[in-house]
Parts: C-alpha cells; sequence; structure tokens
C-alpha cells in the first residue's frame, strides 16, 4: 500500500515531500488513561462553552445557514456530506480543548478511515483521523499540522474512544502583506505532547507547500471528511490579552 505521494513539492526545512510517504512514522505512544464515558477535562471558569452536548448555537455552516451535524447522546456527530461547520465567533490567540471519538465500526484504511480536522482561524488545520494501528503518510497523521509537520508521536486511542486535543494557539502577526510573526502552535493528544511551539510555514493546503495571505481574527471549523466522527467538551480561552 503507498501511503503518500512522490509528486508534491518538497517542504523546505525538511527535505521530506509534501504528504511523503517515506517520512519516518511517528513511534506509537500509550497514553497514561484510557477515554471514558466522563468529560476528562471540564471547562474552566473563563472559557467560552462552544458544545455543551445540547445544541449547535455556536455553530454555522460555511455559507453562513444552520449547522445540519447531528447531536444526540451528548455528543456532535458528523452528517456526511453535509459540509464543515464553523464558529460564530472569531478568535485569535487561544486555548483550545475538544474531546473527539473515530467511529467504532472500522471502515477504511489510511486517510480513509475516521478522517476529520480542527482547523483554527479557519484555515490552519491540526489532523483528526484514527491512526490506531493505521499508517499514512506521516505529515497527515493524527496531530499532524497538516501537510507540514507529524506530531512527535502516535498517541492514538483504539476507535470508538474518547480521545482529548489540546491546543494552545499563537495566531500569525502581519505587517501589511508582510508576515511579522508566523503562527505557533502546541498541542497535546490524550494528554501526550505532540507539538511544542511549533512554527507553521502557512495556511494548510493539500499537495503544495503553506503560505501566508494576510487575515484576522477567524472562526474554529470541525471538518467534514465523510466520516461520522464524533465532537463533545468543546470550550476556548481567549488568549489575546494575556499574549
Amino acid at each position: 500500500m503507498s501511503l503518500g505521494y512522490k509528486d508534491t513539492p518538497i517542504l523546505p526545512d525538511s527535505g521530506y515531500h509534501v504528504h511523503d510517504g517515506d517520512r519516518p512514522q511517528p513511534p506509537v505512544v500509550t497514553p497514561g488513561a484510557p477515554g471514558t464515558s466522563e468529560l476528562i477535562t471540564p471547562p474552566p471558569s473563563d472559557a467560552i462553552v462552544l458544545f455543551d452536548g445540547t445544541d449547535l448555537r455556536h455553530w454555522r455552516a460555511l455559507d453562513g445557514g444552520e449547522a445540519r451535524w447531528r447531536v444526540e447522546n451528548g455528543s456532535l456527530q458528523v452528517e456526511p456530506g453535509t459540509g464543515d461547520i464553523r464558529t460564530v465567533e472569531s478568535f485569535g490567540d487561544i486555548q483550545l480543548h475538544l474531546e473527539w471519538a473515530a467511529p467504532a465500526e472500522v471502515h477504511g484504511e489510511g486517510q480513509g478511515r475516521g478522517n476529520s480536522g480542527v482547523f483554527l482561524m479557519d484555515r490552519y488545520e491540526i489532523q483528526i483521523l484514527d491512526c490506531f494501528q493505521n499508517p499514512t503518510y506521516a505529515d497527515g497523521t493524527t496531530g499532524a499540522v497538516y501537510g507540514q509537520y507529524p506530531p512527535m508521536v502516535n498517541a492514538c486511542l483504539p476507535p470508538g474512544q474518547w480521545q482529548t486535543f489540546d491546543i494552545l494557539w499563537q495566531a500569525p502577526r502581519f505587517d501589511g502583506e508582510q508576515v511579522a510573526r508566523p503562527a505557533t502552535v502546541t498541542v497535546l493528544h490524550n494528554g501526550v505532547l505532540l507539538h511544542l511551539h511549533r512554527t507553521l510555514l502557512g495556511a494548510t493546503g493539500y499537495r503544495c507547500i503553506p503560505g501566508y495571505t494576510p487575515h484576522g481574527n477567524g472562526p474554529i471549523r470541525l471538518q467534514d471528511h465523510g466520516h461520522p466522527v464524533r465532537f463533545r467538551n468543546i470550550w476556548v480561552r481567549r488568549l489575546d490579552t494575556y499574549l
């Protein structure tokens, strides 16, 4: 099985092609605690709760219409074919927490298994994928800065179990058309560090070298990649006043 591509551009800081199948796989690390039926990290007092298990009032479809994902049993499930959803509010520097679960019934392999993603500012993706005993190209594995950086390790739990992402995001700063400071991200998956203050090359793309286009604050977006991935306990803290 071919895991990736060799006809894509070479990333400037790694020597590997974008989505290179020969890029080393992240080593597997078993998280210290399995997912449970209870919320793993309740929101702090200053958090904006974006999904509390009841409704989609904080979310809209990409065209601004009603979000059409399914809410049941306290979780938010991708309704394949209805499109991505994004928050009504826009954000800059943030701390983001979300819990997600790939489908318990396994179908497909590689990128075709439990695929979704969380986009910061509507354009910078942290990959969601069922990579439990499921290899794919390294810069597209679970927790990757998609198309740019593999995670340090693979901390996936088995499909169907609840997993956590904790993301610390510093938005890029622009001086006119120039990048004054690129975006950085720290990501923990199930309490395991995947990226530490990682500097992004630019906005997420597919089979291409990322780049920046000046922009302001933007929404958080969750991806409909055609798989019924579930989410719960999504909250965010604004960090703009602290950083």
